[in-house]
């Protein structure tokens, strides 16, 4: 077998068990930007595999992050403790696990964090999943830098799901490992469940610049349940990060219309005839006139109808 066809074939295997080797192509030679349409076409190339994952859409990308990046972004890693950090020791579920905040962080780090909140990001997020309308989080609830010392373990879980202070939906976690020369022995694999919980289907060594992408679903189970076992002075290193969808039923609380322009006094009558028949068109349409449950049930009738008549 040539060396060509046996690159092919690892190559072709790590596909076919979740694994690509791919690279978000984010131009850091002055800041760091990404082309909207290019980040979208990224994640539309892995958007069949993702949505085809056992046991929930997810997928692994290895050299997700230009290398350069990659390096800061570990080098940054905050080695000394920070005001905001909240750590878990001696719980059932969480030992030794430090959580750190990027606003606590120095000034690379921060733009890092906020780069993974803008829109290329969400477009090439929304490419992979099909989700369309995601938001970041700029409060960072829950993620941020994440590290388990030796020992440390996080059981295995479904991610909460509404994000109280901004009251969104909870939909994907990015994941992207900071741990050069990470063994085999050392543990700390990412495990992915069955929708039961009653049998691991995926155990996924946290390298170096590997991504996790996943679904945060009620049953969308993961973890690292068993104790690190790295030497004292390693610990295990990532960035998490957190991405939503607003509910459709603000449709329901709010009633939508466009933007409503007044004339003002001085205005010509042509302006103020023009501003008038705006408003009225405005405040006097069905959303605003019917009582609110009066309203869902006419929309509600009215989609039926749509899907019915596209069937």
């Amino acid at each position: 077998m040539s060396a060509q066809t046996l690159s092919l074939n690892i190559s072709n295997a790590m596909v076919q068990s979740g694994i690509v080797h791919d690279t978000l192509p984010i131009n850091t030679r002055d800041g760091l930007s990404l082309d909207l349409a290019e980040a979208r076409r990224f994640g539309v190339r892995w958007a069949a595999q993702y949505d085809a994952a056992d046991p929930y859409p997810h997928i692994v990308i290895d050299g997700f992050l230009p290398a350069d990046l990659a390096d800061m972004a570990l080098s940054n890693f905050p080695s000394g403790t920070r005001a905001s950090d909240v750590v878990y020791v001696d719980r059932p579920f969480e030992h030794r696990k430090r959580q750190i905040l990027p606003t606590d962080c120095n000034e690379s780090v921060r733009r890092l964090f906020d780069f993974f909140n803008s829109a290329p990001v969400l477009a090439f997020l929304e490419g992979l999943t099909g989700i369309e309308g995601l938001i970041s989080d700029p409060y960072f609830d829950g993620g941020g830098f994440h590290e388990i010392s030796r020992g440390g373990l996080l059981g295995l879980h479904a991610d909460f799901r509404i994000n109280r202070k901004l009251r969104l939906n909870r939909r994907l976690n990015l994941l992207v490992y900071l741990n050069k020369d990470w063994q085999e022995s050392y543990g700390g694999h990412l495990e992915i469940w069955d929708k039961t919980g009653k049998r691991r289907v995926h155990r996924i060594a946290p390298l170096f610049n590997r991504c996790v992408v996943f679904n945060t679903n009620k049953d969308s189970y993961h973890g690292h349940p068993d104790p690190l076992s790295a030497p004292e002075h390693l610990t295990r290193k990532s960035m998490a990060l957190y991405y939503y969808t607003a509910s459709e039923k603000i449709y329901e609380e709010t009633p939508p219309h466009r933007t409503v322009f007044v004339a003002r006094p001085d205005d010509g009558d042509a302006t103020k005839r023009v501003a008038l028949k705006m408003k009225l068109k405005t405040y006097l349409s069905l959303p605003e006139l019917l009582p609110p449950i009066l309203y869902r049930s006419l929309r509600s009738l009215k989609h039926r109808m749509k899907r019915q008549g596209s069937a």
